[in-house]
């Protein structure tokens, strides 16, 4: 009778020891998943908790909008499209000195083998220097100055739209490190309390295990479980640094560079529709206006070929001076030592006629500019396409999110019944392990739909041509 009833204390103690230690745990668990998911994409944002811990030793605490506006500044690619904005500025400006005069000059020394002469006279030097300065006036080039002119400004216009689109890419890529980067922490989390969850049913087991009531197996199999999910925990941490490091390298940062990115995956109300959306990226894309522009530059591209067909007209002005030394500042074989000359004319220069070449280069060009129009048709439709796909993946992430928090809040009840279960020797070790599988993999679940939303507005956003760097939709 004292064995009995030192056997039922034994097992009492132990029970309460091993509850109250499982009960301190759900407490400290996250709370992922226990906000109200959205029904809709209509309804209000719900934010879900996230307990993830600060970076320890962080040199900088970046927020989604502080990382935008860092790259913007820094990154290469950014940096490199400016420098080519500048360039098309600096051909802009060429280009338009082509309307003014120009000015060449011309000078020289000549050393003949006989002395000139006109009759049995000297008629200039054997070593004679020479300078010659022309200024030639266009005034008619057939509309090609005009047309090139037309041409860079269009091309200008062109580096600035990918200045645009190569910002707005840039804001993608961060937002989408940035978002898989929380995702990642937040798997982190998951798995953590996920090997808190285990460590504490492995304590468990061990004591019943002591007390002769579960065999040897039970232990062994939470072991590899345990073990299984601090791979799981490893490898989570692993993407994490990996994350970190891809976002560093687009904000133009030291890789090694410790950096708290703070932020939450929540959900944010979306409510335009399709045609809105087609709308505003007609306004506002940039490879639409690029497309836009490639077609109004190749059909200056057939003014140009078509100024062949017209004559050139130019005004100019020569100035000549001829001596025998250096200085050309004197003659004594022109009229009173005179050394220089001048004259003023106008000149025409018309090919008439090359064998079809200038038509046929013409009829190029037109087909060039059909060609370039289909593209932009192509483009347009692959936007209005791309918008589509967004706004679908949207929805469903929207949709997975409310069906995640339901699996997540049945995965933590579930789990609770078959601990206790357990503890009252109800239920197999199996069933507590399989419950805390459930719940791990609905966490897990929650979390991506939490990331894919998000993923997906930032690039419904930049589909529509819209800078957001918080990503906010209000």
């Amino acid at each position: 009778m004292k064995r009995n009833r030192s056997f039922l204390f034994t097992l009492f103690f132990l029970l309460a020891a091993s509850t109250s230690a499982f009960a301190q745990q759900l407490s400290g668990e996250s709370n992922l998943g226990e906000a109200e998911a959205p029904v809709s994409m209509e309804q209000a944002a719900t934010q879900v908790p996230q307990a993830v811990d600060p970076v320890k030793g962080a040199e900088l605490t970046l927020t989604l909008e502080e990382c935008v506006e860092m790259g913007l500044k820094q990154n290469p690619t950014i940096i490199s499209a400016r420098k080519q904005l500048m360039a098309s500025e600096s051909s802009v400006k060429s280009q338009r000195g082509q309307f003014g005069a120009g000015m060449s000059m011309k000078y020289g020394f000549t050393h003949s083998n006989d002395q000139p002469r006109s009759a049995d006279n000297p008629s200039a030097y054997q070593d004679q220097w020479g300078l010659g300065i022309n200024v030639s006036q266009p005034i008619f080039m057939g509309f090609e100055l005009l047309s090139k002119y037309q041409k860079t400004k269009l091309q200008r216009d062109q580096s600035d739209a990918q200045l645009y689109n190569a910002e707005l890419v840039l804001i993608r890529n961060i937002q989408e490190a940035f978002l898989t980067l929380l995702q990642g922490r937040m798997e982190v989390k998951s798995n953590q309390d996920s090997v808190a969850r285990l460590k504490s049913q492995l304590g468990v087991i061990q004591a019943f295990y002591q007390v002769g009531l579960r065999p040897r197996a039970d232990v062994l199999q939470a072991e590899v479980e345990l073990a299984t999910a601090e791979q799981s925990l490893l490898k989570a941490n692993n993407s994490v640094a990996s994350k970190t490091a891809r976002l560093n390298t687009l904000l133009n940062l030291p890789l090694n560079k410790k950096v708290d990115y703070t932020g939450e995956l929540t959900y944010l109300p979306f409510s335009m529709t399709l045609d809105q959306c087609i709308v505003r990226a007609d306004k506002d894309r940039p490879d639409l206006r690029i497309a836009m522009k490639a077609v109004k530059i190749s059909e200056e591209d057939v003014t140009i070929s078509e100024s062949s067909f017209y004559p050139k007209l130019t005004a100019d002005f020569n100035y000549n001076s001829a001596g025998g030394d250096p200085s050309v500042s004197k003659n004594r074989y022109n009229y009173k030592n005179r050394p220089d000359s001048w004259d003023v004319g106008a000149n025409v220069n018309w090919n008439f006629f090359n064998w079809g070449e200038t038509y046929y280069d013409v009829q190029k060009s037109k087909e060039t500019v059909n060609k370039i129009k289909a593209d932009y048709d192509n483009t347009r439709l692959e936007a209005s396409y791309e918008i589509k796909d967004q706004l679908l993946s949207l929805k469903a992430a929207a949709d997975r999110i409310r069906v995640g928090r339901k699996s997540v809040e049945s995965g933590r009840e579930g789990y609770r019944m078959e601990m206790a279960r357990y503890q009252a020797q109800v239920s197999t070790n199996n069933d507590v392990l399989n419950a805390q599988s459930r719940l791990s993999a609905s966490e897990a679940q929650l979390i991506e739909a939490l990331s894919d939303y998000q993923v997906a507005l930032a690039r419904l956003f930049v589909a529509m041509g819209v800078k957001n760097p918080s990503l906010k939709t209000s």
